[in-house]
């Protein structure tokens, strides 16, 4: 069920993206008065799923879920429509329009893309405010995996600020360390101020290692899988876990590193259960899972909150919608750094399927959104021919030297951009699936 409501946020998300973008496009289209012969969710080379015909325009649903796109008349796009290119341009055709005009056709899907993450972003703020977990608030400090153990942190840690510069919202920290390339974190451990330097290639691990600093918390039971061995034992709901065997785990973190040492064994856990302390004794299985979850940090850690009028939620949009951009930029860089190697963690749609929650909800949706929607806008202004960015490249080299590249160039870069794309897809969607399959 989970997985049924990830994909349908997902599929949901990403048509409201296409739809805009590419009516984006058909806008300015219309406005200057050039045919748009097709505007399609989704591509249907073939067959289509759907499609109706109004005026010059046959609207509809392809079958393959990697986009969309508008046909415009007399324009080399991904249709390689070379026959009607050897015709006489029309008055109605995309290259019979001023340079001008046909930059603002292609900068309209871009442009429609910003718009709608900076509108979700002022109504999201809004209806729901910001709610956040400051680093002021993790009153147990933080929970430390082994590569934050290697570099220097260690569990307990108060994190102060990421390079002299503090940070107020705890899941703003990795962000900070990986986008601005930190070289340095500050944490109080033991009411004294620590220094930590991190490494040259602190950021090539960490972004394979998200979760390597986490809220550290208690070890109480929310809730059991079907199968759970711990269940059938005899834990329940509400229980805290406060030792392994004769090792003490008075947090989860403790716990789950100390029974990663015991699968295949027989162990005694001891729980709080109101005021009284039980024993309660099990096997281990193969994969060291109990099928026990955790209480979420709701329960221990109380969350702030920034409320919006109307009218103060117009400028964070805005301001909202530009560090988003920035932000992602810098993302974008780092897959371009042999160093850093970020192209590793490249994913395609599985990934990007999996950062929507498993249950349904619209804060998350839109939020997701509204990202992706950026991430499309960047995306396209790539200078790569078959992208936006790619026409509009050319574009700005008919305006700068006053005269149009050749058509047999542009049709050997279209070619050439739509390889390029494909192999990223593939590539993308390729790591998806080494990924489920190898590092699980």
């Amino acid at each position: 069920m989970e997985i049924i409501i990830k994909a349908s946020q997902f599929f949901l998300s990403l048509s409201i993206l296409i739809i805009l973008h590419e009516l984006g496009h058909f806008i300015p289209a219309r406005l200057f008065k050039t045919r748009v012969e097709k505007f399609y969710l989704f591509f249907d080379p073939w067959f289509s799923l759907f499609k109706i015909k109004k005026g010059d325009t046959e609207y509809g649903i392809g079958w393959i879920p990697l986009g969309g796109y508008v046909k415009i008349s007399g324009m080399i796009d991904e249709s390689m429509d070379k026959e009607q290119m050897k015709l006489p341009a029309q008055e109605w055709e995309f290259r019979a329009k001023p340079a001008w005009q046909r930059l603002i056709v292609m900068m309209g899907g871009v442009t429609m893309n910003v718009i709608l993450a900076i509108f979700i972003f002022i109504f999201s703020l809004f209806i729901w405010g910001e709610e956040y977990l400051s680093v002021n608030n993790l009153k147990y400090g933080i929970a430390c995996d082994s590569l934050a153990l290697a570099t220097g942190f260690q569990n307990g840690d108060n994190i102060v600020s990421v390079d002299g510069q503090k940070i107020e919202d705890f899941n703003k920290v990795l962000s900070h360390i990986v986008l601005d390339q930190a070289k340095t974190v500050q944490v109080e451990r033991d009411g004294q101020n620590v220094d930590i330097d991190l490494p040259s290639d602190f950021v090539s691990k960490v972004i394979n290692d998200p979760s390597f600093i986490m809220p550290r918390m208690p070890y109480e039971v929310s809730q059991f899988t079907d199968e759970s061995p711990a269940k059938l034992a005899g834990m329940e709901v509400g229980d805290n876990v406060i030792k392994l065997n004769d090792q003490p785990t008075p947090y989860f973190n403790d716990f789950k590193t100390e029974i990663a040492k015991h699968k295949n064994e027989q162990i005694a856990v001891t729980v709080l259960r109101g005021l009284d302390s039980m024993v309660i004794n099990f096997k281990v299985p193969e994969t060291g899972l109990l099928g026990v979850y955790a209480q979420s940090p709701d329960k221990y850690f109380m969350f702030s909150k920034r409320e919006y009028s109307f009218f103060q939620a117009i400028p964070g949009g805005f301001d909202k919608a530009g560090r988003t951009l920035s932000g992602y930029v810098k993302q974008l860089k780092l897959l371009f750094s042999p160093k850093i190697k970020a192209y590793e963690s490249l994913g395609g749609f599985i990934s990007i399927g999996n950062i929507f929650p498993g249950t349904w909800d619209w804060q998350a949706f839109w939020g997701l959104t509204a990202f992706l929607s950026i991430m499309l806008a960047v995306m396209n202004l790539l200078p790569i021919p078959a992208l936006d960015g790619g026409h509009v490249m050319f574009l700005l080299y008919e305006i700068i030297f006053k005269r149009k590249p050749n058509e047999k160039f542009l049709e050997y870069a279209q070619i050439a951009g739509m390889i390029l794309l494909l192999s990223l897809v593939l590539f993308a969607n390729g790591n998806d699936i080494y990924k489920q399959i190898f590092k699980k």
